[in-house]
């Protein structure tokens, strides 16, 4: 992962001087990095981010148009400076990550980040759960059938052999369509539960992918042993899991503390009137350092991703590295800086007089 925290790029280096700025495509991002290799990526990062290598840009959010909301995080490394933004609303969202040349600013590369995006959430939860939850650890329920659950079943399976999947949301045909398509798609077996309880009983590993606003996951229904992975719940406005849980969890770790405090309600609900307080939470960066791991295999550990920028650049830079590689991607045709119009084409009226 050199490239990541690797040396600037230079005016006239050509590694990223942007004469040219490509445009990466869906097809190129995943014709190039599988989520078994965005999962090494992410562990680099992590490594990269604990020496201070990279540096995150909090999200920012905001609600537009009833039930439409904007975002946007970044990073920065030595090499490259990242921002992804994307619009979530009812129709969808179509998420682009834009990186900068360190040196000199110029625009790099456009990545089309839906796909990259589904493999960052799916490889931080991979890299959780392989380092969270016990070895032995063989069967999964998923909460939430949406457009992140398969890669997120993908993803335990990816760091743990798994022998059974159960799977639960509230529409019976939707929940019943994605078991088939676990199956089809990763050859696992895969069961529609008719209920939270019923997925969640005998699980080693609970995964919510959801946009839920009330919980799904009660205290009740915790056993010990288990490893949950909440990564639906994103923003204030939506809630997975009884915040509960968190006292009974010896190790709750999360990959962006910053986010994980202003945006979590999980989180925000649980620690701040707690005596401990956040300092009872702990980043990711520490569990891939090795300086916090699970004691015995009754404890009950919880991954809160949050998402943060430091995983999209280093994804990002990942695959515009391999991009480049395999031979380029299109470019844009930029024509070069214009100088602005500062004086009007024609005469105007303005607060009665003319321009």
């Amino acid at each position: 992962m050199a490239g990541f925290a690797g040396p600037p790029c230079r005016p006239g280096s050509g590694a990223g001087v942007a004469e040219r700025t490509l445009w990466v495509s869906e097809a190129s991002v995943t014709s190039v990095l599988d989520l078994a290799e965005a999962v090494d990526v992410l562990a680099e990062a992590f490594r990269a981010e604990g020496a201070g290598d990279v540096l995150p840009l909090d999200k920012t959010t905001m609600g537009f148009a009833g039930h439409a909301t904007l975002h946007a995080l970044g990073a920065a490394s030595p090499r490259f400076a990242a921002v992804k933004a994307w619009a979530h609303t009812p129709g969808g969202a179509d998420p682009a990550l834009l990186l900068f040349d360190a040196a000199s600013g110029s625009l790099v590369a456009v990545i089309e980040a839906f796909a990259l995006g589904q493999m960052r959430t799916a490889g931080t939860a991979a890299l959780a759960t392989d380092r969270l939850a016990r070895r032995s650890a063989a069967s999964l329920a998923v909460i939430g059938t949406g457009k992140q659950a398969l890669p997120q079943v993908a993803a335990v399976a990816a760091v743990r052999d798994l022998r059974e999947v159960r799977a639960w949301s509230p529409s019976e045909e939707r929940r019943e369509a994605f078991a088939r398509r676990v199956e089809e798609r990763l050859g696992l077996e895969c069961r529609a539960a008719a209920g939270p309880a019923e997925a969640v009983a005998g699980a080693d590993v609970v995964t919510l992918v959801t946009r839920a606003t009330e919980p799904v996951l009660t205290d009740g229904l915790v056993r010990p042993g288990v490893h949950i992975n909440a990564v639906g719940a994103i923003d204030l406005e939506r809630t997975e899991f009884e915040p509960g849980i968190l006292g009974r969890a010896s190790l709750v770790v999360t990959d962006s503390m910053s986010q994980a405090r202003s945006l979590s309600s999980e989180l925000r609900a649980f620690y701040d009137p707690s005596p401990p307080g956040w300092g009872a939470v702990r980043t990711l960066g520490e569990v891939v350092h090795g300086e916090i791991r699970r004691g015995d295999d009754s404890e009950i550990t919880l991954f809160k991703g949050m998402g943060s920028g430091v995983e999209d650049l280093a994804l990002g830079t990942a695959v515009l590295e391999r991009v480049q590689a395999a031979g380029g991607a299109p470019a844009i045709t930029r024509t070069g800086r214009a100088q602005p119009r500062l004086a009007a084409s024609t005469a105007r009226k303005w607060g009665g007089d003319t321009l």
